[in-house]
């Protein structure tokens, strides 16, 4: 195989289920009690900026991203990222990283999360979050919790524990609902101010 045979493709429901059994030959069934998963349960992936890397019409890799927020924070969550075996360490995954984050920029996210080992998404742009800045559903360790960002300061809004951005969106309208009912209504008078008794 050359890498000049390899296509990079935006996901479609098509390769769902080449897709699927990537992962699970990559994390196994162990995947599902993930922190990650957790959160792309509430809601789901975003196939405009998830790709596929095919060769021969089969899909060999893979790469989505979610919608996350934490805080007043919103970013995409990237991953899962899987390769199969026989294709690791080509820069398959690499390639789809880079084409994540450009899609990822292009749509005006203002940074890129995910849960993964740095020497490996180090080199491809992503730093650790500040200790405690961020936690997940789950428990996680901690030095994997990486960011890249793409707009200045998106990252320091980015607080707090992440969640499906679908979820957040919910919280906050039911939120903004509680504060609009607890908010002291004004009345109008409707007597002119100089028809008012003095």
């Amino acid at each position: 195989m050359s890498l000049a045979d390899v296509k990079y493709l935006p996901e479609t429901p098509a390769h769902d289920a080449e897709i699927e059994a990537i992962n699970d030959e990559a994390f196994g069934p162990g995947r599902f009690v993930l922190a990650a998963y957790k959160i792309r349960e509430a809601g789901g992936h975003d196939r405009s900026m998830s790709f596929v890397a095919v060769e021969d019409s089969t899909v060999i890799a893979s790469v989505r991203m979610t919608r996350v927020a934490a805080g007043a924070g919103r970013a995409m969550m990237l991953g899962p990222l899987a390769v199969r075996p026989a294709f690791k360490n080509l820069g398959i995954g690499r390639r789809l990283v880079a084409i994540a984050l450009e899609a990822a920029a292009k749509a005006g996210a203002p940074a890129v999360m995910l849960v993964g080992d740095e020497p490996y998404y180090g080199p491809l742009g992503f730093k650790r979050f500040p200790r405690g800045q961020i936690t997940m559903p789950r428990p996680v360790d901690l030095d994997r919790l990486l960011h890249h960002e793409i707009k200045p300061g998106a990252v320091a809004r980015f607080v707090g524990e992440v969640s499906h951005a679908d979820t957040a969106r919910v919280a906050d309208l039911a939120s903004a609902a509680v504060r609009a009912q607890a908010s002291p209504q004004v009345s109008v008078d409707p007597v002119a101010p100089q028809q008012r008794a003095s």
